[in-house]
């Protein structure tokens, strides 16, 4: 059985994570089907990047997302979309709305990193 699940990258006490379709027996970090988007909790909002017709094309063949995964797809708004797939709406028209829907998200507050003192904080950008 495939999954959609959660791969963690990056380093120690900073993680990051891949969307990725795998085997179910398949360990957390180990051998995986195909890289299906990116997730960054640590960024204020959260990044969230997906190859939504790949997600589509997985999820339509039976794989099934994870719990975490699950939510990640329901703040982005791709299970309400995978839906109206399944009933037959184009996936071009899905794209351009996932597309407009991101673009949406990510515009927020950009925060920049400011180095005094060899310690890098967060600062709010005058944007």
């Amino acid at each position: 059985m495939v999954r959609i699940r959660l791969r963690r990258v990056g380093g120690k006490g900073q993680p990051s994570y891949r969307v990725v379709a795998t085997d179910k027996e398949s360990p957390r970090d180990g051998r995986f089907l195909e890289i299906l988007g990116f997730y960054n909790p640590r960024t204020e909002p959260a990044t969230i990047q997906l190859h939504e017709d790949r997600v589509y094309d997985w999820m339509s063949k039976g794989a099934q997302p994870s719990e975490s995964v699950v939510k990640i797809f329901r703040s982005c708004g791709l299970t309400e979309r995978f839906e109206r797939y399944k009933k037959g709406e184009a996936l071009e028209v899905l794209l351009e709305e996932a597309a407009s829907a991101e673009a949406a998200r990510n515009i927020s507050q950009k925060t920049t990193r400011v180095v005094s003192g060899g310690k890098a904080k967060k600062a709010k950008s005058a944007e």
